[in-house]
């Protein structure tokens, strides 16, 4: 409601940038109130970020019946070790997690619905990003995640549990190989040779 308050124009400009500011409240007039939510967010996270490379890191907390959004938690860091801190937090008090992979809100209501979460596949997701991403590339399993990691839902955990996964379906090699290392594990140092195609 600030961007359009007339009263409140100069604070909305000095946190979003005068043509920055100036874009978002054209772009907010067609939408519906949802979508000028996250839009709103999307704009002040890169807002944020765009000033000296910071890491941003969103949350968003719904109200008891779960259909509004009471308010959104927005961390910004100058270094990633403060945003890997927080979002693990952030990970841990989210309500849903699906497939391990953090839903980054507070929604009281997730729990009643569990089918709803459970048909949403982002470890799959993951896998595959990485595979074309990084296809033809060898790195290790801690440079992929500090990569692919910022601006993403997904935590360490979940990156070693991809690359375990695409590891077992012969889609990367892992030095050292599943065979030399301890069961289910992915260390820091692994070094991954992604193949050229991506491994499909």
């Amino acid at each position: 409601m600030g961007l359009s308050n007339p009263y409140v124009v100069e604070h909305m400009n000095a946190l979003f940038g005068e043509e920055r500011a100036d874009q978002l409240r054209q772009k907010l007039s067609p939408l519906a109130p949802a979508e000028r939510e996250l839009t709103i967010v999307e704009e002040l996270c890169s807002a944020l970020g765009a000033q000296s490379g910071r890491f941003v890191l969103p949350f968003r907390f719904r109200d008891d019946r779960g259909s509004r959004t009471s308010h959104h938690l927005i961390f910004v860091s100058k270094h990633f070790r403060g945003y890997e801190i927080m979002k693990d937090i952030m990970a841990k008090e989210s309500s849903t997690h699906d497939q391990g992979v953090p839903s980054f809100e507070y929604n009281p209501a997730d729990k009643r619905f569990p089918l709803l979460f459970a048909l949403t596949r982002p470890l799959d997701d993951l896998e595959d990003a990485l595979s074309q991403e990084f296809a033809g590339q060898t790195l290790t399993m801690k440079h992929i995640y500090e990569r692919h990691s910022v601006g993403r839902p997904y935590i360490e955990r979940n990156y070693k549990d991809a690359l375990i996964s695409l590891e077992r379906k012969r889609r990367i090699k892992a030095d050292p190989p599943a065979d030399q290392r301890r069961t289910s594990t992915f260390g820091d140092k692994v070094r991954v040779i992604f193949p050229r195609s991506g491994g499909r």
